[in-house]
């Protein structure tokens, strides 16, 4: 594969229901970015079920995971019932689990339908700038690592808030699509996104306060995400995500996130409780 999303995304099968992470991406203090395992765990989970799509997943991080060795993916098929199929993944490296999993798969079925609305609908993401979230604006020739460049086209029309001291509400959206066209398969997208609502999440729970989630000040790390899984959607097209923080406190930042496509129907909802410790300085 030459297209470096769907390389993070693939898994080398080594038994029944055994599976090893092929390439990784480090985040900004040199350990596994959150959202790669998240991918990855569904993509291996996925690979136990046949004909149905993933809806749901609720995962811990339990250890920093390192981008020194592979990481061990272990599938438990938990059950596979008339619509519903469940399974628990276990990630493991050097012996030690260092997240696990729990993700449902359901049949296609037809039934009541009702959303949250997107209004306003934010300026398009052709009007906005490339935005990374260590330093702003990027241009296609910067060379610098802003992590997820590689993966996602991100743009928002206030990037500055994600690397700034200054206190900003506690409410944050921005555009995404993958940087490059992806197949088909529904699977790959959702877990495409998976690895995407990683992004700026936990963020959005500092923005109130005079930090960033960069600052050498801070300990930041995902304690917990979960995700749902709507409609198909493709993330190789403009998806909104739009977030918010109703609540901080002890050291810990909950935040919640609805992303939807370009005509502004919801295709999944997250949350995820992060930790924002502040570094006492000695």
């Amino acid at each position: 594969m030459t297209n470096p999303l769907l390389n993070i995304l693939d898994i080398e099968q080594l038994d029944l229901n055994l599976f090893r992470s092929r390439q990784h991406q480090e985040n900004h203090r040199r350990h596994l970015f959150g959202g790669q395992v998240l991918g990855q765990a569904l993509m291996a989970a996925a690979r136990t079920v046949s004909g149905r799509q993933p809806h749901s997943m609720h995962a811990y991080f339990l250890r920093a995971g390192t981008s020194e060795m592979p990481v061990i993916y272990d599938v438990e098929p938990v059950r596979d019932g008339g619509s519903f199929s469940t399974r628990r993944v276990v990630a493991r490296q050097k012996g030690r689990p260092i997240f696990n999993m729990a993700c449902s798969f359901h049949i296609e079925e037809s039934g009541f339908e009702h959303e949250k609305a997107l209004d306003p609908m934010p300026p398009a993401p052709e009007s906005l700038s490339k935005t990374g979230f260590v330093k702003g604006e990027v241009s296609d020739k910067d060379q610098s690592p802003d992590a997820h460049a590689m993966y996602f086209d991100l743009r928002s029309a206030t990037p500055e808030m994600y690397f700034s001291e200054d206190e900003y509400p506690a409410h944050s959206q921005f555009w995404m699509r993958a940087a490059s066209k992806l197949p088909d398969d529904p699977l790959i997208h959702c877990a495409a996104l998976a690895y995407a609502s990683d992004i700026g999440l936990m963020a959005t729970s500092t923005l109130p306060h005079p930090t960033h989630i960069m600052s050498a000040g801070l300990m930041p790390a995902s304690i917990d995400h979960a995700m749902w899984f709507h409609r198909q959607f493709r993330i190789d097209d403009w998806l909104l995500y739009s977030t918010d923080s109703p609540w901080a406190g002890g050291a810990r930042g909950l935040n919640r996130g609805l992303i939807y496509n370009r005509e502004g129907h919801l295709v999944a909802s997250t949350a995820q409780e992060g930790l924002i410790r502040p570094i006492k300085s000695q």
